[in-house]
C-alpha cells in the first residue's frame, strides 16, 4: 500500500477545498494512499467513528489512527515522514513560526470571512463578507513577499511549504468565486504577487492532478446555494 510508510487513508468528498489539502501534501511527499469518497448526507461509520467530533472532511487514517482537521494533517503528513519528499515546514524554528502565523491567519481571516459568502441572505451581507475577505487577501500580499524572501515565488521560498499548501488547498473555489459572486477575490491589479503565485502554483503537477475543475466546483456551488435556500424557506 504505503510500502514502509505504513497504511494511508484518506476519507473526504471531492467539492472540499480542504479534502484537497491533504491531497496535495500527500502529492508532494510522493506518499501512496487509498482515497476514499464519502457522502456527507449518508456518513460511513469509518467516517464517524474517525472524526465523531466535528464530523467533517478530511480524515486521515495512518495504520489505522485517524488524523482529523486540514492543517493538523498536513503538518502531521510533514512530521510523520520526515525523510520522505519535499519537507513542508522549514527546519528553522523562527521560520516554523512564521509559517504557522501565516496559516492560521488564511483560516482565521480569509477562510472565516469568506465562507458566509456563500450563504448569506442579502445583497449587503454578501458585500460585507467580500470586503472582509478582499481586506485580508491584500494582506496575503505581503506576507507573500515576506516568507519568499523579496522573490514572490511561493510562500515556502523557491519550492512549496505549508502555507502554500493551506492556500493552494482553496485555489478553484477563489476562482470560482468570481463566477458565483462578481468579485474576483485574487486580482493582478490589486495583488500582482498572489495573482502570479496562483498562476505558477497551478501549473505545478500536484497542483494539476488534484485541484477540482473550476466549472465543476461553480455547478456544486449553485446546487448547495439553491438546497440552502429551500431549506431556509421550509424552516420559515
Amino acid at each position: 500500500m504505503a510500502g514502509g510508510n505504513g497504511e494511508l487513508k484518506l476519507l473526504g468528498m471531492w467539492a472540499s477545498p480542504f479534502v484537497t489539502r491533504a491531497k496535495l501534501a500527500l502529492h508532494i511527499k510522493g506518499l501512496p494512499y487509498e482515497y476514499v469518497e464519502e457522502d456527507l448526507g449518508n456518513k460511513s461509520a469509518l467516517f464517524l467513528s474517525s472524526n465523531p467530533v466535528h464530523k467533517t472532511v478530511p480524515v486521515l487514517i495512518h495504520n489505522g489512527k485517524p488524523i482529523c482537521e486540514s492543517s493538523v494533517i498536513v503538518q502531521y503528513i510533514d512530521d510523520a515522514f520526515p525523510g520522505v519528499g519535499t519537507p513542508l515546514l522549514p527546519a528553522d524554528p523562527y521560520e516554523r513560526a512564521v509559517a504557522r502565523f501565516w496559516a492560521a491567519y488564511i483560516e482565521d481571516k480569509v477562510v472565516t470571512s469568506w465562507a458566509p459568502v456563500f450563504r448569506v441572505k442579502t445583497d449587503e451581507e454578501r458585500d460585507e463578507a467580500a470586503r472582509q475577505t478582499l481586506a485580508a487577501v491584500e494582506v496575503l500580499e505581503g506576507a507573500l513577499k515576506e516568507c519568499s524572501g523579496g522573490k514572490g515565488a511561493f510562500f515556502g521560498g523557491d519550492s512549496v511549504g505549508y502555507v502554500d499548501v493551506l492556500l493552494g488547498g482553496l485555489v478553484s473555489w477563489l476562482k470560482a468565486n468570481e463566477p458565483l459572486t462578481g468579485t474576483k477575490l485574487i486580482d493582478a491589479t490589486k495583488t500582482p504577487l498572489l495573482a502570479a503565485w496562483m498562476e505558477r502554483f497551478c501549473e505545478l503537477d500536484v497542483a494539476k492532478a488534484v485541484l477540482q475543475d473550476v466549472d465543476a466546483v461553480v455547478e456544486y456551488a449553485m446546487a448547495l446555494r439553491v438546497r440552502l435556500a429551500a431549506s431556509s424557506a421550509a424552516n420559515n
